[in-house]
């Protein structure tokens, strides 16, 4: 059954219970105020009796109301109906009973025809010289009537509130889950293209506009996401592309039939070292790029042994480069540690390969923030806003080695950690990069927490 078919079932479902519950509470209603009313009618009748009681001696029916006279040993003086009485009857008769009322079958003594009656049975004084009782009836035929008309009307009016309820159910439902079919469509015509770029309708300000709002940034992330996935495939295809031919071709000399001299295969092995060791550079950071977005669990750990480590390994490599930590205070993190080594190191490395030999580097860590400053030649005004985007190298950078993963591994981890990275040129000449992990760092030791 479909969402529509429920949601009207149950719009019809509750409007025939509370009509239900209408109809029968005003039938009954009425039905005992209609009962009600006949007291005071056959309070006046007896009245109207005692008042006069020789107005009343032959059996009729007097005014709309049946009256019946008996002496105190129940004989009976006039009656329009014949009703046997009984020992509370007798009782009032003889004056040791109270006037009271009460529902009763009777039979008429003419035609025999029985009817239900409403009765009031009063004390009757001085009638024929003895005391008697006096018993006035109501026919309960004369509310009936109304009762049966007012117990049609309702059902009809039932009937048409249940259909009218499933009507509008079925015309609400259908209107209010229409941005739900269209989702569905798109979600459906998603699945089968595989492309994400269709949108739904947006339009009020109601929960399904939202989430019909939502569904489309979720598609646009999405869009973007496939978007960005494909670039990086046929971006990595093409990095890997040039080592793994120029490998091929080192191969295929040294597997040829030409004879090479020891030089000549010196550089050749030179070369395939070379270039293997810029294919695991470049698949590694491939590695990191892809791995950016698993989720996996943050530890905290002392950035600032993370910069050390990664000054005493920068020194080892560039050996003819200074390295000067200007200050280091102790910081902790709470994110992935592993991720956040390699990003210092790229940082270090990065500016190891720009410093050249008897460059200097200037590296310090304070308030989350660490600032890696060297003094090469800096960033070109055209390169500066693309240096973090992934495989991009400045044309002075493509004659060193590397495939222009490094700074774009920085801000993956940066932005892992909710911080952000940052190049700049130094005043004096030279190139900054700061990393600021904002609110993800603290300034404290672990014996301080």
């Amino acid at each position: 059954m479909t969402l529509r078919a429920r949601l009207t079932l149950v719009a019809a479902g509750v409007v025939a219970v509370v009509v239900a519950l209408a109809c029968a509470t005003t039938y009954f209603v009425m039905r005992h105020e209609l009962r009600s009313q006949l007291s005071p009618s056959l309070k006046k009748e007896v009245a109207a009796v005692q008042a006069n009681p020789s107005a009343y001696t032959d059996p009729q029916d007097f005014g709309g109301n049946a009256v019946e006279i008996i002496d105190r040993d129940g004989h009976v003086q006039a009656a329009s109906y014949s009703v046997e009485p009984d020992a509370r009857i007798l009782a009032v008769a003889n004056g040791t009973g109270h006037p009271f009322f009460r529902d009763i079958t009777a039979r008429n003594p003419i035609d025999g025809e029985v009817f239900h009656l409403r009765e009031y049975v009063a004390p009757l004084r001085s009638l024929f010289g003895t005391d008697g009782a006096v018993i006035a009836y109501k026919n309960f035929q004369e509310i009936s009537r109304p009762l049966e008309r007012l117990r049609l009307i309702l059902i009809l009016v039932a009937l048409g509130a249940v259909g009218i309820a499933a009507a509008a159910g079925a015309l609400v439902s259908g209107t209010t889950l229409g941005p739900v079919r269209r989702l569905t469509a798109a979600a459906e015509r998603i699945a089968e293209t595989g492309e994400p770029s269709e949108r739904v309708p947006e339009g009020g300000h109601d929960e399904l506009a939202r989430l019909g709002a939502s569904f489309n940034t979720m598609l646009a992330s999405l869009e973007e996401s496939l978007a960005t996935q494909r670039r990086f495939v046929a971006d990595a295809s093409h990095e890997l592309r040039t080592p793994l031919t120029s490998l091929q071709t080192n191969i295929d000399v040294l597997r040829g039939d030409i004879a090479l001299q020891p030089e000549q295969r010196r550089r050749l092995l030179d070369d395939l070292h070379r270039e293997s060791q810029e294919m695991r550079a470049l698949i590694a950071g491939l590695l990191e790029l892809a791995r950016g977005d698993a989720q996996v669990e943050k530890h905290e750990f002392q950035f600032d042994e993370v910069v050390e480590d990664g000054l005493e390994r920068a020194r080892a490599r560039f050996p003819e480069v200074s390295w000067r930590a200007d200050r280091v205070e102790p910081t902790i993190v709470d994110g992935y540690r592993d991720r956040m080594e390699r990003a210092v190191w790229n940082l270090f490395e990065n500016a190891g390969k720009w410093s050249g030999d008897g460059g200097s580097v200037e590296v310090s860590l304070a308030g989350g923030e660490l600032r890696v400053r060297d003094h090469g030649p800096g960033f070109a005004d055209e390169d500066r806003p693309l240096v973090f985007d992934r495989f991009y190298r400045s044309a002075a950078a493509r004659a060193m080695p590397g495939a222009g993963l490094g700074l774009a591994i920085v801000r993956e981890v940066a932005e892992a950690h909710g911080g952000t990275v940052v190049a700049e040129n130094a005043g004096d000449g030279g190139a900054v990069v700061r990393l600021s992990l904002n609110g993800a760092a603290q300034s404290r030791s672990p014996e301080d927490a």
